[in-house]
């Protein structure tokens, strides 16, 4: 039996169950290269069919999340959601009014949930874009958005009991859910209003210190940590939220909050006001979660949602000595609903309630011949066979250049987790400075992260609380390890690693060589992609983004690749 599970919001994808199986995952923008698509996504509907070699109507089952009034809208006028992602990304000339009005438009909308007749129409529209795929005699279920967040995180966190615990902007009239997972069923406890989002606030921040919400939430996280620190009860915003038991209330509705964070952040320096905004964050999830832990008496806990991608905000949640064992679903964020869904319709056809999960690597998967067919249209590149291309990866890294790596199937979610990354020494500024200049073009303040060996993680790392394969969570390094990983850490020393078991051998193999030459199986691994553009999915991106860049070296699955060019 297949479900097919299809998001055709903010960072829209597919996903594909088989049998109680996740077998393929992904999503749009790395088809139409467009950042976070939000157009219905043919593409990758399209490639989960290819993966699994089926035909649309082989498919009777189909999931997509969230019926909301606006979402419904967008769906019936997709021209309102085109002009809004413009927007939003700043693509459009700037024209303050409209500037005001499109915000006016969204906040006003905060808190209208699923609408009489919402259901219908979203259905209507989804099932006109199925058939002209070629879907036939399907039947189509709509699943609550927090409940798609949710299932994900409860049917692959491996816990027997757990709290499961979803914080976004909004969706379906809802920012946050609390709910139990025990013996198999998720029972929903407490509702978040979307009046009473902390997630719009971090957005709202987001937006007034000049960066693009929705996108750029990490960046203000980072910054923050470039101010001077003070007290929470020294921070102008720590009354805009109170934790009330499992409940959250905020001090104004959307509009009235973004005039008064504006007023606020008017009359200090940017990384002030985000550090104020990061200090918030962080206070209202750690004093939700142990009020959560202390009414259901679980210490397991499952996060899913947007705010759940903040690595310092979960880190604080970590310390708790209440938490037993965490987990963050991988695909935290609204690109991560599709699977979700499709999740919660096989729990309700089937009983499924559990999937392994001990990796990520659900996506497109390209062969040597077609690799070798891509390379060859390019005369700039040379290229050959490498059977040990791991040691030659390990030996280039520790010579003090940065590689790019392609291997096996793409990553499903916002991570590149060491087979669409790019890779260099966890211990040279130098490197990650030319790495930064020709490649990535981020901003100064924002780290990079680091794979290690699962096995050399609690050497490197203070705390180390849990196995995080999937690169959700922040941990501080150890005080004598400070000279290995400076290219990896942030400022307050804090990092974001990848922690590689045999989930991924190539890629432990790898870091093993790198162990031999270094002492530590660690390196710097960011995502295979130039900022502001989805990560490589094809050989074809992946050669485009070599040559543009003008970097050497390139381990394109089993082929070492050097560009004339460099």
């Amino acid at each position: 039996m297949y479900i097919l599970g299809v998001w055709d919001g903010h960072d829209a994808g597919a996903a594909l169950l088989q049998d109680g199986k996740i077998i393929f995952a992904s999503n749009e923008e790395r088809y139409t290269r467009r950042k976070l698509e939000i157009k219905f996504p043919v593409n990758s509907v399209n490639a989960a069919l290819r993966y699994a070699g089926i035909k649309p109507t082989d498919i009777d089952t189909v999931a997509f999340p969230t019926t909301e009034f606006a979402k419904t809208m967008t769906r019936v006028f997709p021209y309102q959601m085109e002009v809004y992602y413009k927007f939003r990304r700043r693509k459009l000339p700037l024209r303050p009014r409209l500037e005001w009005w499109m915000h006016m438009m969204k906040y006003g909308q905060t808190g209208i949930g699923v609408l009489p007749g919402c259901d219908g129409i979203s259905k209507i529209v989804v099932s006109k874009h199925l058939r002209s795929m070629g879907f036939k005699q399907f039947k189509l279920h709509a699943v609550d958005h927090h409940t798609s967040h949710a299932t994900g995180a409860a049917f692959t966190c491996g816990f027997d009991k757990a709290l499961v615990i979803t914080m976004d902007g909004l969706g379906d009239g809802l920012c946050g859910s609390i709910s139990t997972l025990e013996n198999g069923k998720l029972t929903r406890r407490s509702r978040i209003r979307a009046r009473d989002s902390i997630g719009i606030f971090y957005e709202q921040v987001t937006n007034i210190v000049g960066m693009r919400e929705l996108e750029d939430e990490g960046k203000v996280m980072a910054m923050a940590d470039y101010s001077f620190p003070f007290k929470f009860e020294e921070n102008k915003l720590r009354d805009l939220y109170a934790v009330n038991g499992t409940s959250i209330r905020a001090k104004y509705g959307a509009a009235a909050q973004y005039n008064f964070l504006s007023r606020i952040a008017w009359t200090m320096p940017r990384e002030q006001f985000a550090y104020m905004a990061q200090q918030l964050l962080e206070n209202v999830l750690v004093q939700l979660v142990q009020n959560a832990i202390t009414e259901y008496g679980i210490g397991n806990i499952a996060l899913s949602g947007g705010l759940f991608a903040n690595v310092k905000a979960n880190m604080k949640v970590r310390e708790l000595d209440a938490v037993k064992e965490w987990y963050v679903f991988p695909h935290m964020g609204d690109g991560g609903i599709a699977l979700g869904a499709a999740m919660q319709v096989d729990y309700e056809l089937n009983g499924t309630h559990s999937y392994p999960f001990d990796n990520a690597y659900l996506g497109d998967e390209f062969d040597d011949n077609a690799v070798e067919t891509a390379l060859k249209a390019d005369p700039t590149l040379s290229y050959e066979s490498d059977s040990d291309r791991m040691s030659h990866a390990a030996e280039l890294i520790n010579d003090d250049n940065y590689v790019f790596w392609y291997q096996g199937r793409m990553e499903y979610g916002p991570r590149a987790l060491g087979d669409r990354s790019i890779l260099a020494k966890s211990g040279s500024d130098d490197v990650k400075e030319k790495l930064n200049i020709y490649v990535k073009q981020r901003e100064w303040y924002q780290p990079f992260a680091p794979s290690m060996l699962r096995s050399d993680a609690d050497k490197l790392l203070e705390s180390v609380k849990g196995y995080d394969r999937f690169m959700t969570m922040a941990y501080k390094a150890k005080d004598d390890k400070k000279a290995l990983m400076q290219s990896v850490v942030h400022i307050d020393l804090t990092a974001r690693p990848h922690m590689v078991g045999d989930e991924n051998p190539n890629y432990r193999d790898l870091l093993t060589a790198v162990k031999k030459r270094t002492k530590y199986g660690i390196v710097l691994n960011t995502s295979f992609n130039i900022h502001g553009q989805p990560i490589v999915m094809s050989p074809q991106d992946a050669i485009a983004t070599m040559k543009k860049t003008k970097t050497k070296h390139m381990f394109l699955n089993d082929f070492y690749v050097e560009n004339k060019e460099a």
